[in-house]
């Protein structure tokens, strides 16, 4: 039986729970990973998600900000939250999900800082921890290869915050001054796929050059019109894994329903 996964940014999960049950009504995938969750655990709306069918919970939050979680309608366990950059935000989660033959999936959820404004780490503090964010995460992957993608599989995805390739922004020549999109910022993420070769199933499935977006600013009259998005959101698969993946699929519609995040949710299908 498949084993189908979705992330989100959710951008407020008590705000837009309501939407986390759409796509479990529309989709039914197994597991539900969610960014930006901004509430602290106690106040984490689990039985909500309970009633829905995912019984299976953990969250790593903090108050107004940031915050990632994991709803799994599977047997699962949490593996750790780890603290990047000793910063005290909640921006990881791994768990390991059940699949056939007492195997497990390893999940990595992640937040990426979003870096402020100026793509300038002497001028925007921000943009200084976005970087060392990223280095981290190198770091990690390379030296601690085994708690990172066990022999069974691994994902990372999550709203990491950069948009890496040409095609995954409206204007390449743009936005090469715009956080989200600087070579800095392109150059450190490659270096975090490299750190394990993971594999982007996302532009693996839909490869360039079409274009492709997760995210639309609150700031357009009418999003779907300017169209002027950025690939923020990915989901990667450790190598020799990879190829349990047989479907990937981009929600855009869910920046359409009422209220809705900026981000958009991806469905990830894998035959495990």
């Amino acid at each position: 039986m498949p084993l189908t996964i979705a992330t989100w940014n959710i951008n407020s999960v008590r705000l837009r729970q309501d939407l986390v049950a759409r796509l479990a009504a529309e989709k039914a995938p197994d597991v539900i990973c969610l960014q930006e969750t901004k509430c602290p655990n106690a106040s984490f709306p689990s039985k909500a998600f309970e009633k829905l069918g995912y019984t299976h919970i953990a969250v790593n939050g903090q108050k107004g900000y940031h915050g990632v979680a994991v709803l799994s309608r599977r047997p699962m366990r949490e593996v750790v939250a780890r603290p990047f950059c000793d910063m005290g935000d909640s921006r990881h989660i791994a768990v390991d999900v059940e699949a056939r033959g007492g195997r497990s999936v390893r999940i990595h959820n992640f937040y990426v800082p979003a870096g402020g404004d100026e793509p300038d780490p002497e001028v925007n503090p921000k943009f200084a921890h976005k970087l060392a964010f990223l280095d981290e995460m190198t770091d990690w992957f390379g030296t601690e290869t085994e708690a990172v993608a066990p022999a069974d599989g691994a994902i990372v995805l999550g709203d990491l915050n950069i948009a890496p390739l040409e095609d995954d922004v409206w204007s390449h020549k743009q936005l090469l001054r715009v956080v989200s999109h600087t070579p800095v910022e392109t150059e450190r993420l490659e270096q975090v796929r490299r750190a394990l070769d993971w594999v982007d199933v996302v532009r693996r499935d839909i490869p360039p050059p079409e274009k492709l977006y997760t995210w639309w600013s609150y700031r357009a009259k009418d999003w779907a019109a300017a169209d002027k998005g950025r690939r923020l959101d990915h989901v990667w698969l450790s190598n020799g894994f990879s190829d349990a993946c047989d479907r990937v699929e981009v929600l855009r519609e869910a920046r359409g329903w009422e209220r809705p995040s900026d981000h958009v949710p991806i469905i990830v299908r894998l035959d495990v």
